[in-house]
């Protein structure tokens, strides 16, 4: 054990742990051969892929050359002209000279060509071979290859290439490629021109391709069929699942796969001209294998290094948590409530320093309890007494069930004395206070609001002693939207307090109306008064903006008796969150324009959690 100070013990112990991490660089260098790996392989399988795809691409090009041959062949194009039942003469004569000079010299120079065929849209067809015996067909079976072969051909006459064949018994085992002719008189597509080659024959320009002991290559058609692969079994057969979405998906962009329970690697790319797809496959295990003997290296002396360093770290950790335990037990004693000294050790270190001031601190603890309990019993005492004093002032509210009774009197003596203005007014009032004392914000809907406007404009006509109509253009469909109570009628009683300061005249009015925006619902209340005035409309935007839930008493802007129009944005604000609220639009002489912004929502509401 080392004797010192707990700097020089740190420093002991962090050198060896420096030199055992200089070990864990195998790491670092078996992550970096792994990625180097990965691109040499990456750039391997694409070479691989973009040399075949060229290779086979080119190869087909070499038959359309044979075809685009035949395509200004004059024997041709008149043969494709011919009516559906032509003379026996012109028929046979055309298919002798197209035979003779046009297809056998093709079947001659590319031996790998199994047929050659025309058929021309009126049924006409001529049929030539290499290799098998000759065969004719009927005229229901050439109206099926004509049928099959306008099916995958284009009508703008260029190639298309596909597996099947008119002879069953090589269906799928040749690569036909196919293009529509034009006749000699006209300008219009008359038939259509197709050669087969065999797809074993093709193969020889991919048995080359070198992939390591395990790895292969295989060429995939547009419905996902194998044209080719090494294993002979698989070919015609169909690719499915995830390995079918992979290679459609991909584009020169490295994949693994499971096949036969094995990983493999798989990159995939598309030839523009076949439109065949062209896959490099090798085992995951035999890419990564050239960095197994750097993997187990690194394994063995990563353990060695763990080892060795947890060694270390135990009789580092000893030298510090023992004393550590020593605190937390005196730790636990204080936390009893019992104040006890914990004993020094003898060596003298930064953790001895620490233990002697938590003696200090124990001690200083004990006299601030001491202190702290004697300011908690004092501070209980004024609780109490605060708490009494609310207690004395929810007794003198006063009861509302009192005040609509006492109104209920009211429009009675007005019924006797046969006073309708009074009659109206207490109901109206009666009607604005159970509507005000309810105390939820929201679940209100637009149409409430507005009654509560009406009832307000039933007392105001009295206090006025004139009419005064609202203009109501709100669409039927938003009077079931949702807002938050008691926020329209301080709007339009702060228009009659401030907006109309020398009375309502007949040129004046209201207009309370309702939209929904892209994401926002609003209510606007807008009048021609006198307006605000620029600097008091700063003012009162910067009031609005400091979110404060009731106005100040010298609040120029203040309903008296209601609940003001700040009050009003911060409601607005209490429900639905910060970045909504009230919006005022004014010019002096002009009117105003005061938006509630609300959010679009269903026909309930909930308040925003804070």
């Amino acid at each position: 054990m080392i004797k010192g100070s707990l700097y020089r013990k740190l420093l002991f112990y962090f050198l060896i742990v420096i030199v055992v991490t200089l070990a864990s660089v195998g790491i670092s260098t078996y992550s970096k051969s792994s990625k180097e790996l990965d691109t040499q392989i990456r750039r391997h399988m694409s070479q691989i892929i973009n040399n075949a795809i060229n290779h086979t691409d080119l190869y087909l090009k070499s038959y359309e050359r044979s075809i685009i041959a035949l395509l200004t062949n004059r024997d041709v194009k008149k043969f494709v002209d011919l009516p559906s039942r032509p003379e026996s003469y012109d028929y046979y004569n055309y298919r002798k000279l197209i035979k003779e000079v046009g297809l056998q010299p093709i079947l001659i120079r590319y031996p790998e060509i199994l047929s050659i065929y025309i058929i021309s849209f009126e049924g006409n067809a001529v049929y030539d071979y290499n290799g098998i015996p000759d065969e004719t067909f009927t005229s229901a079976e050439i109206e099926e290859h004509l049928n099959q072969l306008l099916e995958y051909t284009k009508p703008d006459g260029s190639l298309s290439i596909m597996n099947s064949s008119i002879f069953p018994a090589y269906d799928r085992q040749v690569v036909r490629l196919a293009r529509q002719i034009k006749g000699y008189s006209s300008p219009e597509y008359k038939g259509i021109l197709a050669i087969e080659i065999k797809s074993v024959e093709l193969s020889t320009l991919w048995n080359g391709v070198d992939l390591g002991e395990d790895g292969y290559f295989f060429i995939v058609d547009k419905k996902g069929r194998i044209v080719y692969h090494p294993d002979s079994e698989r070919i015609l057969t169909e690719v499915t699942g995830p390995l079918k979405d992979n290679i459609f998906s991909s584009d020169e962009k490295m994949f693994t796969a499971e096949e036969d329970g094995r990983e493999r690697m798989f990159m995939s790319r598309k030839s523009d001209y076949s439109g065949w797809n062209l896959v490099v496959s090798m085992p995951l295990d035999e890419i990564k294998k050239p960095v197994s003997s750097i993997r187990m290296t690194t394994i063995v002396v990563g353990l060695f290094t763990l080892g060795f360093a947890s060694l270390l770290a135990y009789r580092f950790g000893l030298s510090i948590t023992r004393p550590i335990q020593v605190l937390k037990r005196g730790m636990r004693q204080t936390e009893k409530g019992n104040w006890a000294m914990i004993p020094l050790p003898e060596q003298k270190d930064e953790i001895t320093e620490l233990m002697v001031r938590y003696n200090l601190m124990v001690n200083r603890l004990s006299e601030l309890v001491e202190q702290v309990y004697e300011a908690e019993l004092t501070n209980q005492e004024t609780q109490m007494e605060r708490q009494k004093a609310e207690f004395q002032s929810l007794q003198l509210q006063i009861n509302p069930h009192f005040l609509y009774n006492t109104l209920e009197t009211i429009v009675c003596y007005a019924a006797v004395q046969e006073s309708e203005e009074i009659s109206d007014i207490v109901k109206a009032m009666a009607y604005m206070l159970r509507y005000s004392i309810q105390t939820n914000l929201e679940e209100i809907t637009v149409a409430n609001e507005l009654n509560h406007v009406l009832n307000y404009m039933i007392i105001l006509r009295h206090r006025i002693e004139r009419e005064f109509e609202i203009d109501v253009p709100v669409p039927p469909r938003l009077l079931l939207k949702k807002m938050v109570r008691l926020t329209l009628q301080p709007l339009v009683e702060n228009v009659f307090q401030h907006a109309f300061p020398d009375g309502v005249e007949e040129y004046h009015w209201i207009r309370i109306d309702a939209e929904e925006t892209e994401d926002h619902f609003r209510v606007i209340v807008e009048d021609n008064g006198a307006g605000i005035a620029s600097e008091d409309l700063l003012e009162l935007q910067r009031r609005l903006r400091t979110n404060r839930l009731a106005d100040d008493e010298d609040d120029p802007r203040k309903v008296k008796g209601g609940i003001g129009v700040l009050n009003v944005h911060r409601r607005i604000q209490m429900v639905f969150g910060e970045q909504y609220g009230l919006h005022i639009e004014s010019e002096e002489g002009r009117g105003t324009k005061m938006i509630m912004i609300m959010p679009l929502q269903g026909d309930s509401l909930k308040p925003k959690e804070k």
